[in-house]
């Protein structure tokens, strides 16, 4: 199949954590011998930060690691038709600009032979419904959400079994344990600081439980505001800046576990969706706790593929547990290993992703778009 999918960014991981998941599932297109062509607009948000912050040479890592990929970056006034040319699947992200996702949807409306998905991935439909709602997504074929909360909310506004629940995943390509065991000391946390809307989870589940063990905190991420800065300092936690997400399995490599504290609108009004880098830490087998969520999808094994803390004393608890218990470690990353290998990688995505639209592997050469329910 010719596969096109429109993203803010495949470059940049710059607070971009949908990145890291379509890098992987494409690579895994790419293996499978499809034709895949990512779109990006020009000046997208995230390259942009990545370029003023980094330069050019803050892209030498994905380009390393994913030789396979290439982007085409175009203007608003690109013809899209010729990015549509041939095309059997189409998808776009909620991160694009209404005018496009309207654009694409119209060429399916007006006869295009395609299959439109539209990729949701953000908590905005239930965070901000009207917004969501206000893109055209007349002429798509159906929508994928990375969880089930966001599903059931595209199934209230009538798209019935049209919406499909395709949960983010791990590239296990890039993300895995060392080949050699390696020296590990203290815990590290990669994320970004954002809107403050987990500074209170940080402190609590993260920056007071370690600093009370006397734990060394590494801390990666960006948009970290001045007052972050004194937290951290307050609590002897060490920043580091951005990290490029190719370099994520190195870090976890050096570090004897690491720590999920979920933003506070995923754990109130989206359970079930964890953040990415749940999926891979377990793939590069490191020891994860995590502050509290509830995983309604039935996603992970709590208490075996990982631990949960019911509160900052308890993730005291499992923290000194977890530095002191060899064995505990052991039992940790070999469940969760388990579990990211059986059900959760990008092989697992790009395959439940070809199921959707119903001919995986083949290319619609006798005009016959594949099989996908027609829009009401």
């Amino acid at each position: 199949m010719r596969i096109v999918y429109f993203t803010h960014s495949l470059l940049s991981c710059w607070n971009h954590g949908n990145a890291h998941f379509l890098r992987g599932v494409l690579r895994e297109l790419v293996h499978d011998g499809h034709d895949v062509t990512a779109f990006e607009p020009a000046g997208a948000w995230s390259l942009e930060n990545l370029l003023r912050d980094h330069g050019p040479e803050g892209l030498d890592p994905y380009r390393s690691a994913y030789p396979e990929l290439g982007s085409q970056s175009y203007a608003p006034d690109f013809d899209l038709d010729v990015a549509l040319d041939g095309a059997d699947l189409v998808i776009v992200h909620e991160w694009n600009e209404p005018g496009l996702v309207a654009a694409v949807g119209a060429r399916r409306r007006r006869g295009a032979r395609f299959t439109l998905l539209f990729h949701d991935t953000h908590h905005r439909a239930a965070s901000d419904p009207d917004a969501m709602r206000a893109y055209d997504l007349d002429g798509y074929d159906g929508v994928l959400a990375f969880g089930e909360t966001v599903a059931a909310i595209y199934r209230a506004w009538g798209w019935g079994d049209r919406v499909h629940v395709w949960h983010e995943a791990a590239d296990t390509r890039l993300f895995r344990p060392p080949a050699e065991p390696t020296e590990r000391e203290g815990l590290v946390w990669i994320g970004n600081w954002g809107d403050d809307e987990r500074s209170a989870e940080l402190e609590g589940y993260l920056f007071r439980p370690a600093a009370s063990l006397g734990l060394p905190l590494d801390i990666y991420g960006v948009r970290y505001p001045d007052h972050a800065f004194a937290v951290l300092g307050r609590h002897g936690a060490h920043y580091h800046g951005w990290t490029p997400n190719a370099g994520a399995p190195a870090l976890f490599a050096r570090h004897l576990a690491t720590v999920h504290v979920p933003r506070r609108f995923y754990v109130d009004s989206l359970p079930g969706v964890p953040t990415i880098r749940v999926f891979e830490a377990l793939a590069c087998g490191i020891p994860l706790l995590s502050a509290p969520w509830r995983d309604s999808e039935g996603l992970f094994r709590v208490g075996t593929d990982f631990l949960m803390a019911r509160d900052e004393a308890d993730m005291e608890r499992l923290l000194r547990a977890v530095r002191d218990d060899p064995d505990l470690r052991a039992s940790l990353v070999r469940h969760g290993l388990e579990t990211i290998r059986a059900r959760h990688t990008c092989r697992h995505r790009a395959d439940e992703l070809l199921a959707i639209v119903g001919a995986p592997g083949r290319a619609a050469a006798d005009g016959a778009r594949p099989a996908l329910r027609e829009p009401a």
